[in-house]
């Protein structure tokens, strides 16, 4: 059976989110989805996976609601289902961000770049290029020349901007992140920072890989995303190179894990040795951590 995965977002004003909730919760548990959906007065973020029916009904549905009229869905074809369960939640923010001076994307924002005028945005030898997402994410895949900020959650790059990037504000700057939703409020700050020329790409990496013109090109590793799959490709123009590196030998790896000490929870790209060595671990600490997941599943193991 085929299943598709839908990733979307919308900043429209949504009355009362705890209602929206509910019944949006019901709706998709009467289709058969299964994903994470986040709701808030700003709008609305999701990614779900069902069948190509199920998902095709929940499109219909979304794009029945005025609101959601115009929404773009990035799609994509799976084997199965990408989450284990379905939950919708309601946010403050549909990405935190956390600032005193919130941006509304609907009224500041960046100059959105097609994938064609963002691919030959990359090849200007003048611009600046900053990736919006988390250091972990960064680290499996990003574009060429791409600045990697030192941050673990979305909401400390205002504080890494200011502290690392105002040298930049009179360039032309690029900034992208997996969907597009990051760089819509975050292009906006940069906007209100004084930055003079600052752009997005439009749709996120997701719709940069799939478009027929680009194929992915000037994208090396892979893209992290946050359901069962934990990665996928982009670059489809025959040139993808493995960019991630595992955290204790420093040998190519593209294999994600979360540290064995439930305490710490780091993401790694680790290989199965080193896995095996270090107990999926970050860390001697973590390795000795009386918690550690990996020695309870060796301990279940051998019986």
């Amino acid at each position: 059976m085929q299943y598709q995965v839908l990733l979307y977002y919308k900043y429209v004003k949504i009355e009362d989110p705890e209602t929206f909730k509910e019944e949006h919760l019901n709706v998709c548990k009467e289709i058969g989805l299964k994903g994470r959906i986040l709701v808030a007065e700003e709008g609305i973020n999701g990614t779900v996976s069902g069948t190509i029916e199920q998902t095709e009904q929940y499109m219909n549905h979304m794009k029945a609601d005025e609101r959601f009229a115009d929404t773009v869905f990035k799609i994509d074809r799976v084997n199965e289902h990408a989450f284990k369960k379905m939950k919708v939640r309601v946010r403050p923010e549909l990405v935190h961000l956390s600032l005193e001076d919130d941006v509304n994307p609907n009224e500041v924002t960046g100059k959105h770049l097609s994938p064609k005028e963002w691919m030959e945005a990359l090849e200007d030898d003048d611009v600046v290029i900053l990736d919006a997402r988390n250091t972990y994410e960064y680290d499996l895949g990003h574009f060429k020349n791409a600045i990697r900020p030192d941050i673990e959650t979305f909401r400390e790059l205002p504080k890494w901007v200011k502290e690392n990037f105002t040298q930049f504000k009179d360039k032309k700057v690029l900034t992208y992140c997996t969907g597009g939703i990051r760089c819509e409020k975050f292009s906006g700050f940069l906007v209100k920072e004084g930055f003079k020329d600052v752009s997005q790409l439009e749709g996120g990496i997701i719709s940069y890989g799939y478009d027929e013109e680009t194929k992915g090109k000037l994208w090396d590793g892979k893209c992290y995303v946050f359901d069962e799959r934990i990665s996928v490709s982009v670059n489809r123009s025959g040139d993808e190179t493995v960019v991630g590196k595992c955290c204790h030998c420093g040998n190519s790896e593209e294999r994600y894990v979360k540290c064995g000490n439930p305490e710490c929870n780091a993401h790694l790209l680790m290989c199965e040795e080193c896995e095996k060595e270090h107990k999926r671990s970050c860390s001697k600490e973590c390795m000795g951590h009386p918690w550690n997941r990996y020695v309870k599943e060796q301990e279940l193991l051998k019986g």
